[in-house]
């Protein structure tokens, strides 16, 4: 099976590079080989290569700059991936394209099903809606993962931030009403060759909207005292993490206040078993090979 992995350098990118080695024949291509704003760029790379397969795990995630780049987000996060979508149609080849939380206004009270009305609060939250909607038009085989607060020990996340700040600084105030699940990409990447296996096996489930995050939920504040806790327990002194509301870290972009998303459906229709949080976390920074 000949895979097309677009975002080479990416969190989820660079996991999925492990975890698909055994998948098949698999070509990742990133910024310097396709240029992702430019439409036309991204047709003749697929109609060259004509893979049997194609994820997308490339996308623009800069929350608060998309506020002013509102074009470039659209063009990364909307219009490419539907036409993605296009040409995996016309190849007959599945699209997997990843989404995000941040489709919801994070005003429910309970964790998010696919079932929910999106109404995003910024441009990202948009822009990756607006992405959705174009592979769900474009009529094709597909799977949409939406995620939730992705980190990893490579590129920019808020375990590295948190690792780097709490070693730097005698105290840190962190958002303590923002809930969600903090997602490491190796399980992103991990349910993603799961479910291609069962996919080629005959035991897929129906193609379509999933949602696929760590189960549990916890605050950033939370979160970031997990992260401080296996820092002390190698040794590393800490600083003092203070809670704060979301209204006293203001930011460019709105963020939701509940990110919860109810992963039934996955686990049921494609037999997913989804790990804790803290599991994953303690996975992740105990296995650095594979992260």
């Amino acid at each position: 099976m000949k895979i097309l992995l677009l975002g080479e350098h990416g969190q989820v990118s660079r996991e999925l590079q492990l975890s698909l080695r055994e998948q098949g024949e698999l070509t990742v291509l990133g910024r310097d080989r396709l240029d992702l704003s430019q439409p036309e760029q991204i047709r003749r790379q697929v109609r060259e290569l004509r893979p049997d397969l194609i994820i997308n795990a490339a996308a623009y995630t800069a929350v608060d700059q998309a506020e002013s780049e509102a074009q470039l987000a659209f063009a990364i996060n909307a219009t490419a991936p539907g036409i993605l979508a296009e040409e995996a149609a016309a190849l007959g080849a599945p699209l997997i394209h990843y989404s995000s939380d941040y489709v919801f206004d994070g005003t429910k009270t309970a964790p998010y099903s696919e079932d929910d009305t999106p109404n995003p609060l910024g441009v990202y939250g948009r822009s990756k809606l607006a992405g959705e909607q174009a592979i769900q038009a474009a009529g094709g085989a597909h799977l949409i993962l939406r995620t939730s607060w992705v980190y990893s020990l490579h590129g920019k996340n808020f375990l590295l931030t948190m690792q780097r700040l709490l070693q730097e600084r005698a105290s840190l105030n962190v958002v303590a009403d923002q809930v969600g699940a903090p997602t490491w990409a190796g399980s992103i990447a991990a349910v993603t060759a799961q479910m291609i296996h069962n996919w080629r096996a005959g035991q897929g489930g129906p193609w379509g909207l999933y949602h696929l995050s760590a189960q549990g939920e916890v605050s950033w504040f939370g979160f970031a005292s997990a992260i401080a806790e296996q820092l002390r327990t190698q040794g590393i002194a800490t600083a003092t993490l203070q809670p704060i509301p979301t209204s006293a870290y203001p930011t460019p972009a709105r963020r939701p206040l509940n990110s919860r998303l109810d992963c039934t459906r996955l686990q049921r229709d494609w037999h997913i078993q989804l790990s804790d949080w803290h599991s994953a976390l303690l996975e992740c920074l105990h296995n650095p090979p594979q992260c």
